[in-house]
């Protein structure tokens, strides 16, 4: 509604984004953690557990119910949410962990042409979860590796059958027909007949 804040002189913010998951390759072995934020250190406060203990020794029972149960509520709560964090901690990991094993050769080389097809259903069968699940995971997080911050679903594509009868995935065409524009003559740009060719002298249909 107000067009002319573009032509302001305030700086604008930077968005940067914190990846979600790292992984390293040590030696040839791929190594997956969690970001801290994503898995913080929680646990219940000693003096509450204390006080319930004390609660339930005291000769005063009937004085002091309502105190009882009102620490006994707030720890359960607090063991619920505790409990919740870790299953989620949990998902994301497993998620990421048959991402990262089912696309090893990318996270070992960097090579996108190395990306195999994957869809959601892949990942979910692989895990267990639901589909939804997954959807929810790769939509919003990232991973950082050794050749850059991505986005999960930027993993997934959809496959392509060569000429010999191999499937590849479609991001592995994307980057050689990137490969074919970026070396091609800027004065003289190849047709969309010569780029075809091209990719079919190299299996791609």
């Amino acid at each position: 509604p107000k067009p002319g804040n573009s032509m302001s002189e305030t700086p604008k913010t930077n968005h940067y984004v914190v990846p979600d998951f790292y992984v390293r390759n040590i030696d040839g072995d791929l190594e997956l953690t969690l970001n801290s934020r994503n898995a913080p250190e929680l646990r219940l406060n000693k003096t509450y557990v204390d006080m319930l203990s004390s609660f339930a020794e005291s000769k005063n029972k009937k004085k002091d119910k309502e105190a009882v149960m009102f620490v006994k509520q707030k720890i359960d709560s607090a063991k619920w949410f505790i409990d919740a964090i870790k299953q989620r901690q949990n998902t994301l990991y497993t998620v990421m962990r048959a991402i990262m094993d089912y696309q090893k050769e990318y996270f070992l080389t960097g090579d996108e042409t190395k990306l195999r097809p994957m869809i959601l259903k892949d990942i979910a069968d692989i895990t267990g979860l639901d589909i939804s699940t997954i959807s929810r995971v790769v939509n919003s997080k990232f991973v950082q590796t050794e050749f850059g911050t991505k986005r999960l679903k930027d993993f997934f594509s959809e496959s392509l059958t060569t000429s010999e009868g191999e499937e590849v995935s479609t991001i592995e065409v994307k980057k050689i027909l990137s490969d074919i524009i970026q070396n091609e003559n800027k004065r003289k740009p190849l047709s969309d007949e010569k780029i075809k060719n091209l990719l079919q002298e190299k299996g791609y249909n």
